[in-house]
């Protein structure tokens, strides 16, 4: 699965997209999220206590969504405009 991070996300990571092998169990976009913050820095500073949005599969996802068979997962901080 790809995971793609974006704006300041992609900054804090160093990076703006990731292959990555699901261990079983996960199989949701806050497992997922979960899973990336237990790696530790910079995932964990990135990624907790801020309001981050996910999308799968390029449409927006609650993190009760699955992520069973999508091909790739996006975190992003929510787009302001004025």
């Amino acid at each position: 699965m790809k995971v793609v991070y974006f704006a300041r996300l992609r900054e804090a990571v160093g990076q703006s997209e990731e292959e990555l092998v699901l261990p079983e169990g996960v199989e949701t976009t806050g497992q997922l999220k979960d899973l990336l913050m237990a790696r530790g820095e910079p995932w964990t500073s990135a990624l907790k206590g801020q309001r981050v949005l996910v999308a799968v599969d390029q449409e927006h996802a609650g993190y009760d969504d699955s992520i069973k068979n999508a091909s790739e997962v996006a975190f992003f901080p929510p787009v302001t405009g004025g």
